[in-house]
């Protein structure tokens, strides 16, 4: 079994991805966590440093590594749907959109300075809102399935196992 957790930024995958592993007894991976401790520095730093093109890239190999682990879960960053190489990597699993509404965006990241895509901003709901945009329909697309916001990560937790029995 092979989980991946998708969605954008601030909907929980971390906290998810960890209980959810916990729950069923399944290794952890986060992709983030795994750039930062490979690069030894923060994603922020590679944004401002190497630039977007670079992380995406270091983003893709990182997902290749890993995708290869069965019994796990993996936690994703929010742009990993961007590439098609990443997209089809993500076919080898059961991928979980975690949906998050703008607003929940917004309070989870009101202080946040680890959002390399909200850092400069001056109105963080319209490029929240143009991002979603975007990869929202990328997300529906690439799941397997889709669990509707909460604030409770163990309710995520519950619905996923839920969804995931039923499509046995």
């Amino acid at each position: 079994m092979r989980l991946i957790i998708i969605g954008p930024m601030a909907s929980g995958k971390s906290v998810v991805g960890k209980k959810l592993s916990k729950r069923m007894g399944l290794d952890f991976f986060d992709t983030d966590k795994q750039i930062e401790k490979k690069a030894g520095v923060s994603i922020s730093w590679i944004f401002d440093v190497e630039g977007e093109k670079k992380f995406r890239e270091r983003e893709f190999e990182e997902l290749s590594n890993i995708i290869n682990y069965e019994d796990s879960v993996i936690s994703t960053g929010g742009g990993i749907i961007l590439r098609e190489q990443n997209r089809n990597l993500l076919k080898k699993g059961t991928c979980i959109y975690l949906e998050t509404s703008i607003q929940t965006q917004l309070e989870r990241t009101m202080n946040d300075k680890e959002r390399p895509l909200l850092e400069g901003v001056d109105d963080k709901e319209e490029t929240l809102r143009e991002i979603a945009k975007f990869r929202n329909p990328i997300y529906e697309s690439c799941s397997d399935i889709i669990i509707k916001e909460s604030n409770n990560p163990n309710e995520v937790v519950d619905s996923i196992i839920l969804n995931l029995e039923k499509r046995k």
